[in-house]
């Protein structure tokens, strides 16, 4: 009854008006797209959400994630040193440490030094290398005297990880000095002048570390400024 009194009324207006009266099929189809329609667009604005929420999400990731890489490392020869990347990839980006990468390649320690290690290294300048006798850093590069220079080089790599507070602890333990073996075989005298720890060598030269824990994937770098020579 309901249902064909408002048919009635709706078609007596619409004789009134000069308009069709919607079925109610119309009035459920269109009730049903203006629901679908707000759906879609709710649907539409979360994925936004999400998409923008993402994005700013992983842009503070890599932001953070660089940011880590290199924090709390000293920077050496210009650049910055990062704790994610391995000695080599980090000395190379040193300015002051050209004749030691050059070096480091004529030996073909390269792979030995990106290795998993851990190692400490005690990396001396260019200015180090300089105040050697003149021709010794070129007589040292020739490819025949690839041995002497390795050993040259692996007498300043200690095997393991030890920072400047371990080395300090060594010293204290040993009443003003600690021995270390270097990878060469020989060995090395830690001392503190003041507040530097000085490298003694086999034949009584000393280099001061200027720039310690320049910390690295497979180990730490404390740059030096001369070059130790064994026996």
């Amino acid at each position: 009854m309901k249902k064909r009194l408002i048919m009635t009324l709706c078609a007596g207006m619409a004789v009134t008006m000069g308009t069709a009266c919607p079925s109610p099929e119309t009035n459920t189809t269109r009730s049903n797209m203006n629901g679908n329609m707000m759906s879609n667009s709710n649907m539409m604005s979360n994925s936004n959400m999400m998409n923008n929420s993402n994005m700013m999400s992983n842009s503070m990731s890599n932001s953070m994630g660089n940011s880590t890489s290199k924090l709390d490392n000293p920077m050496v020869g210009g650049a910055a040193m990062y704790t994610n990347k391995d000695i080599i990839d980090n000395a190379v980006n040193s300015k002051d440490h050209t004749t030691l990468v050059a070096a480091v390649k004529a030996a073909e320690l390269v792979d030995t030094l990106k290795g998993a290690g851990p190692f400490t290294v005690f990396a001396p300048t260019n200015a180090a290398f300089e105040k050697l006798p003149k021709g010794t850093v070129d007589t040292l590069l020739k490819p025949e005297n690839k041995d002497k220079l390795k050993g040259v080089l692996t007498y300043h790599v200690v095997a393991g990880k030890m920072d400047a507070a371990s080395i300090a602890k060594a010293i204290e333990e040993g009443k003003g000095k600690a021995t270390f073996k270097t990878v060469q075989g020989g060995t090395l005298t830690a001392s503190m002048d003041g507040k530097d720890v000085v490298l003694t060598d086999e034949k009584s030269g000393k280099s001061k570390v200027t720039i310690a824990d320049v910390m690295q994937s497979n180990g730490v770098i404390h740059v030096v400024d001369t070059v130790l020579m064994h026996n």
